[in-house]
């Protein structure tokens, strides 16, 4: 990624050295496995809601596009990791053009995962709000063309401000833009949250009859889901944010230079949340979790 090639960092040497730094070296082949084990993951997880037609819903197809979102950091580093690996041992000359190429590539599927994402999990906070405060009309203000639509301009928006931003990528108004999403999210998030939470016992003693309970509490299983992935993905993507805003405050500073040169380990947290991802779906939906399990075992037995 480009905040990897400089770190928008020109401290000093004096400042360089008047602080020892940590920095974790991560192998190559660390960022390939994990980036498979992602990617297979995850298209389980997409054939797995395909598959299932109890799966046909509007959250579960948010949920579907949320682990397309993580496919497309599995993929860019998967890719990446490959053309590096292939490089250093001297089996494929990049060419400097072709280099500058790929790596705009990446960069832009990157910021297309973290921006749709992102507003994706927005996108099922509020369907679960819907669902628990709506309940009677869940229906007909959540419907499945309403649901297609919204996928669309999500990811016709992630994808258009994803060029934009590695067009304009030497632009600190890009990462202000990043930052300002990232934490927008986050608020639009918690007070939808914790709506939900507070009020939802109350709402609950309102609906007496079973279906209407069941449904309730399917709902607010539904809510404590994306709350555990919104958790995981503070905690992934938080100090990938936290190197933006380092970036926009103390580029010249060694302290932030020391934190800048484990960008490697950011990235690593990055995978890591699209490999978590797919095991929350499998642990929180028994539905999806059955699934799973007759496409891995259907898998294993073609294999055989």
């Amino acid at each position: 990624m480009k905040v990897d090639h400089n770190c928008y960092a020109n401290s000093t040497g004096a400042e360089r050295h008047s602080l020892d730094c940590v920095q974790i070296l991560i192998p190559q082949e660390l960022f390939l496995t994990l980036g498979l084990i992602s990617l297979v993951e995850n298209i389980l997880v997409i054939l797995a809601i395909i598959k299932n037609r109890n799966l046909h819903s509007p959250m579960y197809y948010f949920i579907c596009c949320l682990a397309v979102s993580d496919m497309l950091v599995s993929v860019s580093n998967v890719v990446e990791t490959v053309f590096m690996l292939l490089h250093d041992n001297g089996l494929l000359d990049l060419h400097p053009g072709m280099l500058r190429h790929l790596d705009n590539v990446i960069d832009m599927m990157i910021c297309s995962s973290v921006v749709s994402s992102l507003s994706f999990l927005c996108t099922i906070a509020a369907d679960r709000y819907i669902t628990i405060f709506y309940a009677l009309r869940y229906h007909s203000i959540m419907t499945t063309q309403r649901a297609v639509t919204i996928i669309a301009v999500v990811w016709l928006a992630s994808i258009t401000s994803s060029i934009l931003f590695i067009v304009y990528h030497t632009d600190n108004a890009v990462i202000v833009c990043l930052v300002t999403f990232f934490c927008t999210t986050l608020v639009f998030n918690a007070v939808l949250y914790l709506h939900m939470f507070l009020l939802a016992h109350v709402h609950s003693r309102r609906i007496t009859a079973f279906n209407k309970s069941r449904r309730q509490s399917t709902s607010m299983k539904g809510a404590i889901t994306l709350t555990i992935l919104l958790g995981v993905f503070i905690i992934c993507w938080g100090p990938f944010f936290l190197h933006l805003i380092l970036i926009l405050t103390c580029p010249t500073s060694s302290f932030c230079n020391c934190f800048f040169q484990n960008f490697n380990l950011f990235l690593i947290l990055i995978i890591c949340n699209s490999l978590i991802d797919p095991l929350i779906y499998a642990y929180r939906s028994q539905e999806l979790r059955k699934t799973l399990q007759e496409l891995v075992l259907c898998s294993w037995c073609l294999g055989m």
